[in-house]
């Protein structure tokens, strides 16, 4: 398949190594008729077929000496996207400055040069693109105070009402208070420059909000968005896929248990890697294996971008 690169031997291992749920049933709409995609629903919603990409995660054989490389792996298909229902979401795209002006903050995340050329090449295409169709754009923001003014995060601020409460903790002791410590200590490496950088984050400009667009802080300022919307599938980028866009507020994990299904673009993000990792870009890989298997699809940027241009 040559929009998406098929997973190495080594990725496969990793794959059956990690525990993982039944893939998305996605090949039962690989027979629906051309004629019932793309047509009218209801109401005055619309749909646009696009290209998806999911991951079948069956079926394992014994037989070979890896069994997971039984499985059948990356498969593509055309589906249905609701434009009245569906909204990309940019999440944590943040202009974190030079490497001259931070470098103990760039020497902590080493794909902040990556998520630069992302929003240099794939941004502008992308972001023109949804702007000018039906579907809504939603940013999710944090680390610092740079959104703050913003009409669309006053809105999401007014729509959401009070915070809930923190969630109930455990109580410690002094054996956990030094493992604390010491993942703190640890962790304190240029951390004092990575304050600094905090302190002045921005949006980049190919991905700072417009008026009309939200833009949220937390799950519960993203949910009422996506209820006054009408919202209930979020198409994520941003950075990083295996890190903030899973687990940082607002991202998959927190709007998938309200039933909205979070799918991702390829090219439109970036993962965390680390020593192991970095050369072949394997966290990514899998991160989005991952959203394929436990939370949406995912999609190729020129596949997105040509089914939004089709729309009438």
């Amino acid at each position: 398949m040559p929009s998406v690169r098929r997973c190495t031997r080594r990725q496969i291992v990793v794959a059956l190594l990690i525990a993982c749920a039944p893939s998305v049933p996605a090949q039962q709409y690989a027979n629906t008729p051309d004629a019932a995609r793309g047509e009218a629903m209801g109401d005055g919603e619309r749909t646009v077929t696009v290209r998806a990409h999911y991951y079948e995660q069956f079926d394992a054989d014994y037989n070979l000496d890896v069994p997971a490389e039984g499985f059948g792996g990356w498969k593509t298909t055309d589906l249905e996207l609701n434009l009245e229902r569906t909204a990309v979401v940019v999440m944590h795209a943040w202009d974190c400055g030079t490497y001259e002006e931070f470098p103990g903050w760039w020497h902590r995340v080493e794909y902040i040069p990556r998520s630069y050329e992302i929003c240099r090449t794939v941004f502008p295409e992308l972001l023109d693109a949804v702007r000018h169709s039906p579907l809504r754009l939603f940013h999710v923001v944090g680390g610092g105070d740079y959104y703050k003014d913003l009409p669309g995060y006053l809105h999401a601020v007014e729509l959401a009402g009070e915070p809930p409460e923190p969630p109930e903790q455990v109580e410690s002791d002094p054996v956990l208070d030094r493992l604390r410590a010491f993942k703190t200590e640890i962790q304190q490496h240029n951390m004092e420059d990575t304050r600094r950088g905090f302190a002045v984050v921005d949006f980049p400009p190919e991905a700072r909000p417009l008026d009309d667009e939200g833009v949220a802080e937390n799950a519960e300022q993203l949910l009422a968005l996506c209820r006054e919307a009408g919202v209930n599938h979020l198409i994520y980028t941003g950075f990083a896929i295996n890190w903030c866009l899973l687990l940082s507020p607002g991202g998959m994990h927190d709007m998938s248990r309200h039933g909205i299904m979070c799918s991702t673009i390829r090219e439109a993000t970036t993962a965390v890697e680390n020593r192991e990792t970095a050369r072949e870009e394997l966290a990514k890989e899998i991160a989005l294996w991952r959203v394929a298997i436990a939370f949406g699809y995912v999609f190729n940027l020129d596949d997105f971008v040509a089914a939004l241009a089709r729309i009438d």
